[in-house]
């Protein structure tokens, strides 16, 4: 629009926010959680780091205890025994 011999630039911030801002999700943790979480991390770490480091040790102990549980309750054939 121009007024006055000036033009007024309109900028459509709206869109570049709400892209950028919908990979961005809000966890509401106790306040001692979150001094236990700001103890846990290295310096330079953001939350995101620590917490996807915190997931895949996890999954690797839930991985370990599979394994284990399937070793001890499970029936196994000995390779000599498997026919081609």
């Amino acid at each position: 629009m121009i007024q006055n011999g000036q033009s007024d630039h309109i900028f459509h911030v709206g869109h570049a926010y709400t892209m950028i801002m919908s990979a961005v999700k809000r966890i509401p943790v106790a306040e001692p959680v979150w001094k236990d979480l700001a103890e846990m991390r290295l310096a330079g770490q953001t939350y995101t780091d620590l917490l996807s480091e915190m997931i895949e040790e996890r999954k690797k102990a839930r991985l370990a205890r599979d394994m284990q549980r399937i070793e001890e309750e499970g029936t196994f054939v000995p390779f000599s025994e498997i026919r081609n």
